[in-house]
């Protein structure tokens, strides 16, 4: 099986990235996230004709998460269960396929809107870790697998490229990321390349990517019977040099 996900900073600008992309990779499915849209704007017919069952939860002009299935599916949940917010942005959608359960998700950065705004990222992140922990509790093969916003540790972002303060690695941040790992996933990368500086993301400006001034942001994180079935972890970086390329680039394991 082989599960990718892609921020692909506005599926509309890069929907022809995406179908290049999917006929070459061909992964079972998909995770989409920053999609920049509302549910009817988004070319679903575009992934339709080409096997994929299309699964969307947008919001107009900012964040939203999409899911391409080439297997049946139930959806599940739209908001992360237990948030607790009067308007949730869209950030997370959860599907149950081919027996896993598939979470899409796309943190908050936490460095807008001062300290509301980063309190709002750690929210998410501590619901996520009630979440990750019912499932796991409950025995069920699951991925969490987006758009984190967080650089784990200092090897996860080319020096001089964020603050001590930033919210990409402040501790709490952190901490949230490090609970998920101790409830029992996996962080996949790590899992085959435990000692290797890779990245994932490269900013637009100061030519981060020609510098390959980078940080690893995008991860996806497996249960324990997901984790022993993992066989690679691949990060498409030829696709941040295309033109009028996504500042993310996919990445992919297969179990």
């Amino acid at each position: 099986m082989k599960l990718a996900s892609w921020n692909i900073n506005s599926i509309r600008q890069r929907h022809t990235h995406v179908q290049q992309w999917l006929t070459k990779e061909q992964p079972d499915w998909l995770f989409l996230q920053e999609i920049k849209c509302q549910n009817e704007q988004f070319p679903a017919e575009i992934f339709e004709e080409m096997g994929y069952q299309v699964i969307v939860n947008g919001q107009k002009a900012y964040n939203g998460v999409a899911i391409l299935s080439r297997h049946p599916y139930q959806l599940n949940h739209t908001v992360l269960p237990d948030l607790n917010e009067e308007d949730p942005q869209a950030r997370y959608l959860e599907i149950e396929s081919q027996g896993i359960i598939l979470c899409n998700l796309y943190l908050p950065n936490g460095n807008s809107g001062g300290e509301e705004g980063f309190q709002r990222k750690i929210h998410f992140i501590n619901t996520l870790i009630k979440r990750a922990e019912h499932l796991l509790k409950n025995k069920q093969d699951c991925i969490f697998a987006g758009d984190f916003n967080i650089c784990p540790t200092n090897q996860d972002y080319a020096p001089q490229t964020l603050s001590s303060d930033d919210a990409l690695v402040k501790s709490e941040s952190r901490n949230g990321f490090y609970q998920l790992l101790w409830l029992g996933l996996t962080d996949a990368l790590r899992a085959i390349y435990p000692t290797e500086t890779l990245y994932t993301f490269w900013d637009y400006t100061r030519g981060a990517w020609q510098r390959n001034a980078g940080l690893r942001i995008d991860h996806a994180l497996l249960s324990p019977k997901i984790a022993e079935r993992l066989q690679s972890f691949t990060i498409n970086k030829s696709e941040r040099d295309k033109e009028q390329p996504s500042d993310h680039v996919p990445v992919i394991i297969e179990f």
